[in-house]
């Protein structure tokens, strides 16, 4: 799982000057969220090696009404909740205001790091106007300018240092974390109650009832389970809400911090374009899937019709093919047996190794049949492959003239791995590594 990082502040401190600064010039930049409304509310960052996630804000405006509560425990309070480290912005031009003292309050009764930046001092001689900001009470101001990229390194530095290292992951862990991820109203709430036999989270028919990721600790059968329940995705056009903007960011989060992610889809609906965009995160971030269809008490049936459904559900998300598809009903109980079996099943293949020999077999067996094709005149030669990670299964193979090798052949090759080892419900990753001969 990523660290998460949020910039606050009032309007016009310059947070998005900082926020574009990380992620466009120091730092590499993935895509923007799915579904989020503003741009660049949530990128991907690195420094020194050191990933985390960037969360933009809106500025904290004091003439709404009824401030405090509107906004300032909207923002500061969603974002010390969702981050864990907090960037705080002041306008060091301006200096200290009421409002900054305002949201001050709230970030200092927080168990999170809170970085406390001066924004706009330019030059040597505005340092002075950071001083006044001590009396925050939030520790030493670092004084930056966004503008001119002035500090920002030293203030990278102070992000990655504050970091945990709980997020690595631990393969010995014994906790099996499992998301339920998907659009409002599939039946996410409901299914979790069913499978731990008691009501954790509220149920209703009202789309968005779950505004938050929660997170619910339970043993089956001697096995411990950390079952995250989440907010569904609203498409584009619906997400107004600022709590709503936070529910899409701790989903996808939820995924990040996830072994398994379970994808419900309702079955008189079927596959959206909301279950394509969150179930694409899940495979892009090598998360072990597995797809629920849930309400399927309410689909009238003929001999093929589960077949049929798996079909389109196969071809309409042709990246989760590895994924098994269980067809259940959360109201009626039907299958939820089914559906922990293959959670465990596919958890299970995301630690699963493959001894190199025995991989070497596949690999030497896949050329003589299929060698790669020539590019230019050059033929890549494919020596030998390691699987160097778990969680997802992850193969380094290395060749001569790597660089060639077609999107295809990697595909081929990783089909025949899956022919022997299946990994079920896992992504493959493998990479060419380059090996001259000598």
């Amino acid at each position: 799982m990523k660290n998460i990082v949020c910039v606050v502040g009032r309007p016009n401190v310059g947070k998005s000057t900082l926020f574009n600064r990380i992620v466009g010039k120091r730092v590499s930049i993935t895509e923007d969220t799915p579904g989020v409304t503003r741009d660049r509310i949530y990128q991907e960052a690195e420094w020194t090696g050191r990933y985390f996630t960037l969360i933009d804000t809106g500025g904290i405006d004091t003439e709404s009404d009824d401030f405090i509560t509107r906004n300032i425990r909207h923002q500061a309070e969603l974002a010390v909740d969702t981050a864990d480290v907090i960037l705080f912005v002041v306008d060091g031009i301006e200096g200290l205001s009421d409002e900054d003292k305002e949201i001050a309050n709230y970030l200092r009764k927080s168990d999170k790091k809170v970085i406390l930046v001066v924004n706009k001092i330019d030059k040597m001689a505005d340092l002075v106007n950071s001083y006044e900001f001590y009396e925050l009470g939030l520790g030493e101001p670092m004084a930056v300018s966004s503008e001119h990229s002035l500090g920002i390194g030293d203030l990278l530095d102070e992000i990655v240092n504050s970091f945990s290292e709980e997020h690595i992951s631990d393969n010995t862990d014994e906790l099996v974390k499992i998301a339920f991820i998907g659009k409002p109203n599939v039946g996410k709430s409901s299914i979790l109650n069913k499978i731990i036999g008691e009501e954790r989270t509220i149920v209703s028919d009202i789309p968005g009832t779950t505004r938050d990721a929660i997170d619910t600790y339970h043993t089956i059968e001697g096995k411990e389970y950390q079952f995250i329940d989440t907010a569904g995705l609203r498409r584009r056009k619906n997400i107004n809400e600022l709590v709503e903007r936070y529910s899409v960011i701790r989903t996808l989060t939820a995924v990040d911090r996830s072994d398994v992610s379970v994808l419900v889809i309702d079955a008189q609906e079927g596959i959206t374009e909301q279950d394509t965009k969150i179930a694409g995160y899940a495979h892009e971030s090598g998360k072990a899937m597995v797809i629920a269809v849930n309400k399927w008490d309410l689909v009238e049936k003929e001999t093929n019709t589960m077949r049929d459904y798996e079909r389109k559900v196969k071809e309409d998300m042709p990246f989760l093919s590895y994924a098994p598809v269980v067809f259940l009903s959360a109201k009626t109980g039907s299958r939820m047996n089914r559906l922990l079996n293959e959670i465990n099943e596919v958890y299970e293949a995301s630690k699963y190794r493959i001894t190199t020999g025995a991989l070497n077999d596949v690999i030497n067996r896949a050329v003589l049949y299929n060698q790669p094709n020539t590019d230019k005149g050059k033929r890549p030669k494919i020596y030998y492959g390691t699987q160097v990670a778990v969680s997802p299964p992850t193969f380094v193979i290395f060749a001569k003239h790597s660089e060639i090798i077609h999107f295809s052949y990697t595909r081929y090759m990783e089909n025949q791995i899956r022919e022997y080892y299946p990994f079920k419900g896992n992504p493959i990753i493998i990479k060419f590594n380059e090996k001259r001969e000598g």
